[in-house]
């Protein structure tokens, strides 16, 4: 089932809950479950049992960008990464969005039915993706990360994290929005693990109301990262109880969108760590009625 990009991206302005991103990945070597969906077959399988899971929302990748990632071609990225979206776009009906930086990858998927385009570098990696965001009306995810997937982890440095973050996506958003990109189009993402060491991450996700009130829906990506890795000791296949933790902390202080691997389980923290929050701010409210 294919949906236009205007009835995808009415979905999730609606949604009135934090939404669930589930991780498709058709690369080689990303850095939790490369090789395992480079088959479209086994692709399209992982993405209906995400959907079935609770995913609202997929995020297929054909290029990794975890730390020391090797660039991969246009004309590479394309062959993984197209008749997966087409398969796909065809067996859900949630929307699709497409983690690239290259324009010409991020079109081609979008006229398969992709409606939002991730791009990790910000609208920095190719100066035609902003026009191509313009035009389309896809929906465009802002990240943050300092340097490249190549170099990002070798001794990144900041004045203060989170406000250089909050700066650089601030000004990520004001270069889109004056060269034709809507307000209503824009995620903002503070990349977690890019670029960022330990106590980085840990600040930039214990003080998320600084993203937020830059006015914009924000994505958190802190699914089976190397910083959960450090603090708890497990491989990456273990690490949901750490990425549990990490979206339990994000709703709390209410980010919008939670990229995970592990849907079915996170479904579960959300639905309960909404709850929480819930009650928390009514009874507040009731005590100053």
């Amino acid at each position: 089932m294919v949906m236009d990009i205007h009835a995808r991206q009415h979905v999730i302005r609606l949604a009135g809950r934090p939404l669930l991103l589930g991780i498709v990945n058709v690369t080689p070597d990303s850095f939790s479950d490369g090789g395992l969906y480079l088959d479209p077959n086994a692709a399209v399988a992982h993405a209906v049992q995400l959907v079935e899971e609770g995913a609202d929302i997929l995020d297929i990748g054909a290029e990794s960008t975890r730390p020391g990632a090797v660039p991969v071609e246009a004309t590479e990225e394309l062959r993984r990464l197209i008749p997966v979206v087409r398969a796909i776009a065809k067996a859900v009906a949630v929307p699709i969005s497409v983690d690239t930086s290259k324009a010409s990858v991020a079109k081609a998927a979008i006229d398969e039915g992709a409606v939002i385009v991730n791009d990790v570098t910000g609208l920095r990696g190719d100066p035609a993706m902003v026009d191509l965001i313009a035009q389309t009306g896809a929906g465009i995810v802002l990240m943050h990360m300092q340097g490249s997937p190549q170099t990002m982890q070798q001794a990144p440095e900041y004045q203060d994290v989170v406000e250089d973050v909050a700066v650089f996506l601030s000004e990520r958003v004001q270069y889109a929005i004056e060269r034709g990109v809507a307000q209503s189009q824009i995620i903002l993402d503070p990349g977690i693990g890019f670029g960022k060491v330990l106590v980085q991450n840990l600040d930039v996700l214990g003080q998320l109301p600084r993203f937020i009130q830059l006015g914009y829906p924000l994505l958190i990506g802190p699914s089976r990262k190397s910083f959960i890795g450090q603090l708890t000791g497990q491989p990456v296949e273990d690490r949901a109880w750490g990425t549990a933790a990490a979206v339990a902390i994000a709703v709390e202080q209410g980010a919008h969108i939670l990229r995970v691997h592990d849907v079915g389980a996170m479904c579960d923290v959300v639905k309960v760590a909404v709850a929480i929050t819930r009650r928390k701010t009514s009874s507040l409210r009731e005590q100053h009625a």
